[in-house]
């Protein structure tokens, strides 16, 4: 006997009495999971999940928990990858204005259960326990995804090898594939068009620095919370009971030897045995991408980590006898490939807080754009309030029956800071699983179901169902939006030109300098060359003392390559809409130095005449 999903009342009453029958008769109950589908005359899988990222879970349990046959296949010999393999086990949480759980349903099972700093082994047994749950996932471990099966831009399924038992080749068919791998490798393969870094704002080899977690033991906790929470004088170090943030000042001084590494105030989560876990290592000079520098970085970050100790020895109050206790297993890579989906999500999207049609889950973390190398700090583009993230942003374009999920998803470079956190990945794992469910039934592409309502209603309710957040919302209006030099704010924040940290606060009366304005007329250039090639790429050399009058001499001579005098500068700018009559309302004073307002205007209107 067999029971299938989306059994009303009546329906359970009876399969209840049938049972009740069988086991008075004393008859055998075999509640088996619903067969797979035939493909191509092959018994095959509803779903096929590649990659046991927490994402990857979380899809394959949505997908199986809504009656899907489901297989879950990960490269490496446990579930959890990041959370577990990584070690990154403090999470980047998400609430709204209220303070609200925004990213509910699966991710929150795992939350009540786990905690938001969780000890690493029960977590890989509680993501193992929670597939072995699902009769209807099947689980591949130690299992290598070769190569995707594709028929014209379909993919129909995937060929594996089992690295531990040196298996042959096996191929397997699926109605519907689900990449929750971190770095989009299955929809790589498969051809899906996709972006490196921060090529989508013209920094294409701008990438944030890997982190090695390593764990110590002998450390106080009792003196490290004490210390932070009652003697530091910093406002950004706090503790809890198993949890703490901190020693921001004291890690500033510490000099590595690798001068191509940096250490952090670290993240840091006590342990069952007692051991403490420190995130606060970053590691540039790793392309992520290649399996030999990823085993390279974390080598590099072994040599460091015993320097690191003895400094924290020295330096961290309820550290004094620390010592080394291991690494992580992985590398935490937190950005590689951005896939080409159906919709992009925008930097602006996430800081106008922007609620969407087609929305299948929330995120609200700071945009936090880790360092890309020794020589900078990072930044923090902006605070979100809430903002959506759209059902378009899990389809690829180019091949079909596919969905990408967690931090590859189709997210620019910056928004991604804050959208590739592991909670808000889990959010569209659960979704994908359910948007298979309906893609299957109705006999519909993705592609087509993001143009279509009432099939993003239908997977929408779904997943109310299932406990996720959905309500609709007013967006919160940023100040910033109601600041006449907005518009060019728009523009260059979506070149990173401008950021508003945790305040959304960009000052922009204050003057500007020599590099300030030499830095980002540059990069407009450059940028525009590369979107558009009669653009003729220059380089303007700015003077030390700059005023408006300079300004607009040396944007013409990055759109013309000439040195005009001011009046000349003046007509062509006029007569190219790139001065405007409502920037030049708010200018008083030529002869005076520009705000960042009038400067970033400026730059935005000479960016959209150059690409068009």
């Amino acid at each position: 006997m067999r029971i299938k999903g989306n059994m009303n009342k009546k329906s359970i009453m009876i399969v209840g009495i049938i049972m009740g029958i069988l086991v008075f008769a004393g008859c055998d109950i075999d509640i088996r999971p619903a067969p797979g589908p035939m493909i191509k005359g092959e018994p095959g899988y509803d779903v096929i999940v590649v990659g046991g990222e927490p994402e990857g879970v979380a899809a394959a349990l949505s997908s199986a928990r809504n009656g899907l046959k489901t297989l879950l296949i990960e490269d490496d010999y446990a579930l959890g990858g990041l959370m577990t393999l990584g070690q990154l086990n403090f999470l980047d949480m998400n609430h709204g204005p209220n303070d609200e759980l925004l990213t509910r349903g699966i991710f929150e099972e795992f939350y009540k259960d786990m905690g938001n700093a969780f000890d690493i082994e029960e977590a890989k047994m509680y993501f193992l326990n929670e597939v072995k749950k699902e009769k209807n996932i099947t689980l591949l471990l130690n299992t290598k995804v070769l190569e995707p099966l594709k028929e014209e831009d379909k993919v129909i399924g995937v060929k594996v090898v089992n690295d531990v038992k040196d298996e042959e080749k096996k191929e397997y068919l699926g109605l519907r594939v689900i990449d929750a791998t971190v770095d989009a490798d299955f929809a790589a393969m498969s051809g899906v068009p996709y972006t490196i870094g921060g090529e989508d704002y013209g920094e294409k080899d701008l990438l944030m620095g890997v982190t090695l977690v390593f764990e110590v033991s002998g450390v106080n906790w009792d003196g490290v919370v004490r210390y932070l929470k009652h003697e530091d004088d910093d406002p950004d170090s706090g503790a809890g009971r198993v949890n703490a943030w901190g020693y921001g000042k004291e890690a500033m001084e510490y000099k590595p030897q690798d001068k191509m590494m940096r250490f952090r105030g670290p993240n840091m989560a006590l342990q069952k045995n007692g051991n403490v876990l420190i995130n606060a290592l970053l590691i540039f000079g790793v392309d992520s991408l290649d399996p030999l520098s990823r085993d390279e970085g974390i080598e590099r970050g072994k040599k460091e980590i015993p320097y690191i100790i003895k400094f924290m020895q020295q330096k961290f109050p309820g550290f004094e006898k620390a010592a080394f206790a291991g690494t992580a297993e992985q590398l935490y890579v937190r950005e590689t490939r951005h896939i080409q989906g159906e919709y992009r999500l925008t930097i602006t999207d996430v800081l106008e807080n922007r609620d969407h049609w087609d929305k299948i889950g929330f995120g609200s973390y700071p945009v936090d754009v880790q360092p890309t190398n020794p020589s900078n700090y990072g930044n923090v583009i902006g605070n979100p309030d809430k903002y959506s993230i759209p059902f378009r942003c899990l389809v690829p374009q180019k091949v079909d029956n596919l969905l990408v999920v967690g931090r590859s998803a189709s997210y620019n470079s910056l928004p991604h800071g804050s959208a590739r956190v592991i909670p808000v990945g889990m959010v569209t794992g659960e979704a994908a699983g359910v948007a298979c469910l309906y893609s299957i039934q109705e006999d519909i592409s993705f592609r087509e179901m993001t143009k279509a309502r009432e099939a993003v209603e239908w997977v929408q309710n779904r997943l109310k169902k299932q406990g996720a957040y959905l309500d609709d919302y007013i967006p919160i209006r940023p100040v910033v939006m109601d600041h006449w030099a907005y518009p060019g704010v728009v523009t260059t924040r979506e070149l990173g030109l401008i950021e508003g940290g945790y305040n959304n606060t960009y000052r922009l009366e204050r003057t500007i300098n020599k590099w300030n304005l030499e830095n980002k007329l540059n990069k407009v250039i450059r940028v525009a060359h590369e979107r558009n090639s009669q653009v003729e790429l220059r380089r303007v050399e700015i003077p030390e003392t700059v005023t408006r009058k300079d300004m607009l001499i040396c944007v013409v001579q990055g759109l013309t390559g000439e040195k005009l005098n001011f009046i000349q500068a003046k007509n062509i700018l006029q007569e190219k809409n790139i001065l405007t009559d409502d920037l030049e309302s708010h200018i008083e004073n030529w002869d005076d130095t520009p705000q960042f307002a009038d400067m970033l205007v400026l730059l935005a209107n000479l960016y959209e005449q150059l690409v068009g």
